[in-house]
């Protein structure tokens, strides 16, 4: 009798904070992604990138609650995270969305001061605790001087670092990012990004949407590479980052060396690299407020 051969246990996935088990994601009729596995682990800064139109977005917003999966489940904890209530959601997990709307005429200490909204009550209003968040919350995006403008008189990426001090004032264990880094210039770009890493350094856990690849490389603990809907690679940047994954995923004609500063890989793109063709692009999401 020949022996019978027997199929390796598949291991156990992580256990994490944040996690998504074959969940579809469509707006409406129209299924941008399916069959996502997906688990965040506690005190990991987990970066997701792909190419435009992959499904990034929308994926945050379901890890988020904005976007119900169509099958499949989104759970905090063990928890469904739909069965969650709005301001105990809020207390475990800061959102900075793609595109935010804020009251108009709003100055931005105000602004900010909504992150503490789900730490209030009706009994108990503002306290020294509230101030102090937020005060730490311009301080460490580097607007405190900006604190009595009004945010629409803002440049981009002063509204940007206006709505990152918001998500911080809430002061979540998880911090979900959707393109933190929009309209910020290099420097800007990296002192928010150092931040978020000195966060991660202080036990919070971070979600991040990134289109700078050498950025996820240098940030993420744990890197997922999305395509078409789906999940191609996730790991350690330094494994996940290959020539070979750039062509497939990206189009893009490179060269992955070690980061002489920092260590990890850096991505050389090679002069005259042509882009992958478009694929067709996401529907736009009605734009959310990220304030109460």
């Amino acid at each position: 009798m020949s022996p019978t051969t027997r199929t390796p246990p598949t291991p156990p996935r992580p256990v994490g904070a944040l996690r998504m088990d074959d969940a579809r994601l469509a707006y409406d009729e129209r299924v941008i992604a399916e069959h996502l596995d997906l688990t965040v682990v506690d005190g990991s800064f987990t970066v997701v990138i792909g190419p435009n139109a992959c499904g990034k977005s929308t994926t945050l917003r379901a890890l988020s609650n904005l976007l119900r999966p169509t099958a499949g489940t989104v759970a905090l904890d063990g928890r469904a995270i739909h069965q969650l209530r709005a301001k105990e959601l809020a207390r475990r997990l800061g959102l900075l969305p793609q595109s935010a709307l804020s009251p108009e005429g709003i100055t931005v200490a105000d602004l900010v001061a909504r992150g503490r909204y789900p730490h209030q009550s009706m009994l108990a209003r503002w306290s020294a605790a509230d101030e102090q968040a937020v005060g730490a919350a311009l301080e460490s995006t580097g607007i405190t001087d900006l604190a009595a403008r009004q945010v629409d008189e803002l440049s981009g990426g002063q509204r940007q670092r206006a709505w990152v001090a918001m998500v911080l004032a809430q002061q979540t264990d998880l911090l979900l990012l959707d393109e933190p880094t929009t309209f910020l210039d290099i420097a800007h770009q990296i002192a928010l990004m150092d931040l978020f890493a000195t966060l991660h350094a202080q036990g919070r856990t971070v979600v991040a949407v990134l289109h700078d690849i050498n950025h996820a490389a240098r940030y993420a603990t744990d890197l997922v590479v999305m395509s078409e809907g789906r999940i191609h690679a996730e790991g350690d940047p330094a494994e996940v980052i290959t020539p070979d994954l750039l062509a497939t995923v990206f189009g893009l004609d490179a060269a992955v060396i070690e980061d002489p500063v920092n260590g990890g890989p850096l991505v050389v793109p090679r002069h005259g690299t042509r882009p992958v063709p478009p694929a067709v692009p996401e529907p736009l999401p009605t734009p959310e407020r990220s304030c109460p």
